[in-house]
């Protein structure tokens, strides 16, 4: 099952492939892409009903060692099941979201989304470090040929190589830890290196590599300035895919290879992440409310939820982890949210992004304005939501190895409240702005957009135990083997 979910969206790229790329034409690859991700979406549901939470070992483990030179291990855990679930049901999102928008290269387009689905979910589920490695930075090159070819802006080649070039450069410290420990060990399999008694000394070093390849894409201070513009000058699919998936590809290494397989140098290092974590979150939080582009805004928030993602990563404790994945899971659904909001509704109406320009959209747009201020609530950690859950764990995680830096976390609700409310105040209400004609309020396909974000949001908020209760073996085991 697990190797149907790979090859699925793989399958709808190559339907897509032969077709010419003209007007004609258009209404069916897109028919294609989306019901290839949607189907995608029910197996991957199906697997979740099928999976086996009272066990912490690897299920629907396939394998292909038929070539010399390529073992591929491909299985899924408590952990990564949430990922992969993610995964499949943002690609939907993100393609719908630009279902009217995009006319030119449109079948570039739709392969990039299903391909960059595949290799999602097999960074998720690889069971080998090397290969790892190779999902993990597979996503960049067709991430950066999105943002060249679709993006916004005159801007966006410079930010497509920003992002790039600094994603590259930080995962080759952690290309030269994977070769350090294939040299050491003589293989790369996960559960085989778990078994190894790695010295401390060795595993600092290690463990730096790794952590650099992770800040980075987190991504934690001083190592955030290519996510901003990223951002700002990718198209709205880009920007759900960067907030709800690739930021977690990070959130799912320091889980699987710092803290399983590097944990005395997690111990060792925990005071110096939780620090880069603080500064990052406090950093971002005042960046964002100076922000005039409302993009660039939302793309500061989601630093600023990353670092208390990291806070309860590195926390050392149950609560804490799975704190930090519920909050990774809750900003894969809000934060696209948000960018559907002000990249997607706003803009495409009122062809800007600065605040300035777009006031008093609640004249014209009453639906619109009240589905935005439930996602910038959510924004905020309110309760019922699942961002609360998550915030709140993630910091009664951190307090209960140091007060002082769970306090500091705290911040972060207080600013996430400042910079969200200022931001739905400033576009929503006011005098109508001149610069705008009277717009259209949110049409079915918006409206279905955000209820599909919102319904699960508030359902996981009221009922957390519907994920809890697969994640505790797999936290579990991972914290005590």
């Amino acid at each position: 099952m697990l190797t149907l979910i790979i090859l699925i969206p793989l399958f709808g790229a190559l339907l897509i492939l032969p077709m010419s790329d003209t007007l004609e034409s258009h209404s069916k690859m897109k028919k294609i892409a989306l019901t290839t991700s949607l189907i995608n979406l029910f197996i991957s549901l199906f697997l979740w009903y099928q999976f086996d939470s009272s066990t912490s070992q690897y299920q629907f483990v396939s394998e292909f060692n038929q070539l010399n030179f390529c073992h591929l291990n491909f299985g899924i855990d408590g952990i990564s099941l949430y990922f992969v679930l993610l995964t499949t049901f943002v690609t939907p999102i993100a393609l719908l979201s630009n279902y009217t928008t995009i006319t030119k290269s449109l079948k570039f387009f739709l392969i990039s989304f299903l391909v960059l689905e595949t290799l999602q979910i097999c960074a998720f589920v690889s069971l080998d470090l090397l290969l790892f490695y190779i999902f993990f930075e597979s996503v960049l090159p067709i991430l950066f040929i999105v943002i060249v070819l679709f993006g916004h802006g005159n801007d966006r080649f410079r930010s497509a190589f920003l992002f790039f070039l600094y994603t590259l450069a930080g995962s080759l410290p952690m290309l030269l830890s994977i070769l350090i420990i294939y040299s050491y060990i003589g293989n790369t399999d996960l559960q085989l290196i778990s078994l190894y008694d790695i010295s401390l000394d060795s595993q600092k070093l290690l463990w730096l590599g790794f952590f650099v390849a992770f800040a980075v894409k987190t991504p934690l201070y001083p190592f955030i300035i290519w996510l901003p513009k990223a951002h700002s000058d990718s198209p709205l699919a880009g920007s759900i895919l960067l907030a709800a998936t690739i930021l977690k590809l990070a959130t799912y290494g320091y889980l699987r290879v710092l803290i399983n397989l590097l944990p005395d140098a997690t111990n060792y290092f925990s005071p110096l992440v939780q620090t880069f974590a603080i500064l990052s979150l406090i950093y971002a939080s005042f960046s964002t409310i100076i922000q005039q582009d409302t993009k660039r805004l939302i793309a500061y928030s989601s630093v600023a939820h990353m670092a208390v993602v990291v806070l309860g990563l590195f926390s050392n404790n149950l609560v804490g982890i799975e704190g930090a994945i519920l909050l990774a899971i809750a900003h894969g659904f809000v934060s696209p949210a948000l960018f559907i909001c002000v990249g997607g509704i706003i803009y495409d109406r009122t062809g800007t992004r600065i605040i300035n320009y777009i006031r008093g959209l609640v004249t014209y747009m009453p639906v619109f304005t009240i589905l935005f201020f439930i996602f910038t609530l959510a924004n905020t950690g309110i309760p019922l939501t699942l961002n609360f859950l998550g915030e709140q764990l993630s910091l009664i995680g951190i307090w209960q190895i140091n007060p002082i830096i769970a306090a500091l976390g705290a911040t972060g609700i207080v600013l996430s409240a400042c910079y969200s409310i200022f931001l739905y105040n400033r576009v929503s209400y006011g005098n109508y702005s001149p610069y705008l004609p009277p717009l259209k309020d949110i049409n079915r396909r918006e409206f279905y957009l955000l209820i599909s974000l919102l319904i699960p949001t508030v359902i996981f908020g009221i009922f957390p135990n519907i994920i809890l209760d697969s994640l505790h073996t797999s936290v579990s085991a991972l914290l005590f083997q």
